[in-house]
């Protein structure tokens, strides 16, 4: 793997960047499987799991990615808010392969994620270089999908909470604190990877999803994260030093978010 290129560039192709996070033994445990889209792959992958998310390789906001499922009788896609139901994987196939065209897309094995209110939910676990030059955590917000979608962007529509609001309810203050820390450790973890690859890289943000025997799962690694959802959390202290710590080594942000939700006062 190249180790001269810079980390001033963002790193576009989803498949390169789970192939940095692969080569870590212990992260490998929390990355699930994903290959490059193609037929075979998703009939396999289908057999094997019954659901997975297509998604492009390129993009971010969530855009064009679909859930695609082996149902009982059948077989189902999801992509925006829109459902489509398929007698035969061939006629589902054809149909997922006229929407995506040309572009290249992955197959991602779909995680059993926790959820709110009967919607699915992950988390964006912000890790940056702070101004002595060392990767820190700065923010963790909890991302709730919109009642119709299937992604928990903001940008989609979701509604950003304190993690430790969804999560205390559901295992309560101890293992949602052991549970916080580990995501933590997997951050720093990754930026230690990255930074092995691309040395000037500065910040990353980690979309992690936490399945229903409570094990993280790292989705996303986004290499030019969007600061939007903690712009939502009533506690100011994360964004402030997130903003505060990309001014350090030369970003800025655009902090006005207009599709992500805030969760409602308690």
């Amino acid at each position: 793997m190249n180790k001269k290129k810079s980390g001033k560039q963002a790193v576009s192709s989803k498949l390169t960047k789970t192939k940095v996070v692969l080569h870590s033994k212990e992260l490998a445990r929390h990355v699930p499987s994903t290959r490059p889209f193609s037929r075979d792959r998703l009939l396999t992958m289908l057999e094997c799991c019954r659901m997975v998310y297509v998604k492009p390789d390129t993009g971010s906001q969530g855009i064009g990615v679909i859930r695609v499922e082996k149902k009982e009788g059948g077989f189902r896609y999801q992509s925006g808010s829109r459902k489509h139901e398929f007698s035969t994987f061939q006629a589902m196939f054809t149909s997922i392969q006229r929407r995506i065209g040309s572009r290249r897309y992955l197959i991602q094995k779909g995680i059993h994620v926790l959820r709110y209110s009967g919607r699915p939910f992950d988390f964006r676990i912000m890790i940056q270089k702070n101004p002595s030059r060392k990767w820190e955590c700065t923010g963790t917000a909890a991302r709730v999908a919109h009642p119709r979608k299937i992604v928990s962007n903001g940008s989609q529509g979701g509604t950003i909470f304190q993690a430790r609001t969804l999560m205390n309810p559901i295992v309560g203050q101890e293992k949602t604190a052991r549970l916080l820390r580990h995501m933590n450790q997997l951050a720093r973890l990754t930026a230690a990877q990255f930074s092995r690859v691309y040395p000037a890289m500065n910040e990353l943000g980690l979309d992690i999803a936490v399945d229903r025997s409570l094990k993280p799962w790292i989705l996303e690694v986004n290499t030019r994260p969007d600061p939007c959802p903690f712009t939502k959390l009533d506690n100011p202290a994360s964004i402030r030093k997130i903003v505060r710590y990309a001014r350090a080594y030369g970003r800025s942000y655009c902090l006005t978010c207009s599709k992500a939700k805030k969760a409602p006062g308690r």
